[in-house]
């Protein structure tokens, strides 16, 4: 790991400086093209049941290469540096993509990714492992979905009722640089009791929609944000969209627009354990910066406090939340061409100072 961090203000101090003090952001670089890869995107992370943290995502010589793999790498509670990434889901002959890791309940920490079966990620599946000593050894894969297009990229959201919500979508379209307007997201509901998954409705829009994250704010309210379809030319109407669940995830509405602007790119939406929400997502309609970070405090009525964590002439996309035990939240992020893992960490009080309150 680089023995520096960036603060926001451009002040380079060591990896042992006291982080997210006041309202200070502190960022590390965790993996560059120097690490496997060199293309490395997206990534997501988890905290273990013993502390330690864990990334993975998926690299290789390029975007849609056969010889991508999933890569995995810890950083022990209190230590500063993160173990040398490790191969840990590889198809032989297929390239992978999006990988999510997840510390679930009852000891279990799951990998999910995505295995391409054809020049697009239309034609994608989602496999699976399982790990029982901390991502220590990881099970056999074993297929997830077997439609083409369906794949993952979110964080799992661990219900009241003990089942969990993985988020899905259906890329549909054979243009890499379009996805059609039937491109859809969903959910699949996993019963621990009965070991069986349970496929939601799919969630329609006028343009498309993908990679949902979810929130549940009460035992029967579950509110989603997902990213916009189309294309990536100059477009001043491109929104994040949002859906919701009346009956505790089982059914969706059709996804709306919201007031936040979406580059068709990723973002996250993570449920604090004080209740508040977090948003993160990229401030533009047409580029990747700056990553923005919005709170609300109403139960995602209003997000009255927005900052910009990092931003500049570069993309810092696909950003991937969780809040630790301790309270600090960590969001995972790529740059420098997809080459380059970043890894911010903070208070929430760095968001919530008043001079980042909206007027």
């Amino acid at each position: 790991m680089l023995k520096t961090a960036i603060l926001l203000g451009l002040v380079v101090m060591p990896v042992l400086c006291a982080a997210a003090q006041g309202s200070n952001i502190e960022i590390h670089r965790v993996f560059g093209p120097e690490h496997p890869g060199p293309y490395k995107h997206p990534a997501s992370i988890t905290e273990l049941d013993n502390g330690d943290l864990y990334i993975a995502y998926y690299g290789g010589s390029g975007e849609y290469e056969d010889d991508t793999a999933v890569f995995g790498s810890r950083l022990e509670a209190g230590a500063t540096d993160w173990s040398h990434p490790e191969v840990i889901a590889n198809t032989p002959f297929r390239g992978e993509g999006n990988a999510v890791v997840w510390q679930g309940p009852r000891g279990i920490v799951w990998l999910f990714y995505v295995n391409r079966y054809g020049d697009t990620w239309s034609e994608a599946r989602t496999k699976a492992k399982i790990s029982t000593d901390g991502a220590e050894t990881w099970s056999d894969s074993f297929l997830l979905t077997l439609e083409e297009g369906t794949m993952v990229r979110g964080r799992p959201e661990l219900l009241d009722n003990g089942d969990f919500l993985l988020p899905m979508y259906h890329e549909t379209g054979g243009d890499r640089e379009w996805l059609d307007p039937t491109t859809s997201s969903f959910f699949l509901r996993f019963n621990h009791e009965t070991k069986t998954w349970t496929e939601t409705n799919r969630i329609s829009s006028e343009r498309g929609n993908l990679q949902p994250q979810v929130a549940q704010l009460s035992s029967d309210y579950l509110v989603s944000y997902m990213r916009r379809g189309g294309g990536y030319d100059p477009d001043e109407t491109g929104y994040i969209l949002r859906s919701e669940s009346r009956d505790g995830g089982f059914t969706w509405s059709d996804a709306e627009d919201t007031e936040f602007p979406n580059p068709n790119s990723a973002v996250d939406f993570l449920r604090l354990r004080n209740g508040h929400l977090l948003l993160a997502y990229n401030n533009s309609m047409n580029s990747r910066t700056p990553l923005t970070v919005a709170i609300s405090t109403d139960n995602d009525e209003t997000y009255r406090y927005r900052r910009d964590i990092v931003g500049g002439a570069n993309t810092f996309a696909y950003p991937y939340a969780i809040q630790t035990r301790d309270g600090k939240i960590h969001i995972i992020f790529t740059t420098n061409v997809r080459t380059t893992i970043m890894h911010a960490v903070f208070n929430e009080e760095a968001i919530m100072d008043p001079k980042w309150q909206l007027e």
